[in-house]
């Protein structure tokens, strides 16, 4: 019983979780452009299934730094601010992303992710803009 409960507690202590820190806006620096991340709005964060963080000031920059990286984006967690719920991230996966020019970004590619698509058309509410999934995003930055 002394072994099982020896056991349980280091594996709580080395487990590595696969959860977003909290990001410390105005002093965390972003991992791809070192730039310091102070937007809400728009951050990225990558975890790997390690538990490494990753934090980015731009979903731009979290997608640059992937574009090589096929297995680390394929078995980490990628998560991305809720546009309309600063400070909140959202899986990066299953989000709608929007490119409106009236929406500026950090790092200039007026990106800007959300929970779903109609969130995202509320939001823009008839503003010129093009609607992207993961896939198309990741695409159209790299």
């Amino acid at each position: 019983m002394k072994r099982l409960s020896l056991l349980i507690i280091l594996c709580s202590f080395f487990s590595c979780s696969k959860t977003p820190q909290p990001i410390n806006y105005g002093t965390d620096m972003c991992h791809f452009c070192q730039m310091t991340i102070v937007t809400k709005t728009h951050a990225a964060q990558m975890v790997t299934t390690k538990g490494k963080q990753y934090k980015f000031d731009a979903i731009e920059c979290m997608i640059r730094f992937l574009e090589d990286k096929q297995d680390i984006m394929a078995s980490g967690n990628l998560f991305i601010a809720n546009y309309n719920q600063p400070g909140t991230m959202i899986d990066a996966k299953t989000a709608t992303y929007a490119v409106c020019e009236e929406i500026t970004s950090p790092m200039g590619a007026n990106l800007s992710g959300f929970k779903n698509t109609e969130t995202a058309k509320k939001i823009i509410n008839g503003r010129p803009a093009q609607y992207y999934d993961w896939e198309g995003i990741f695409n159209k930055i790299n």
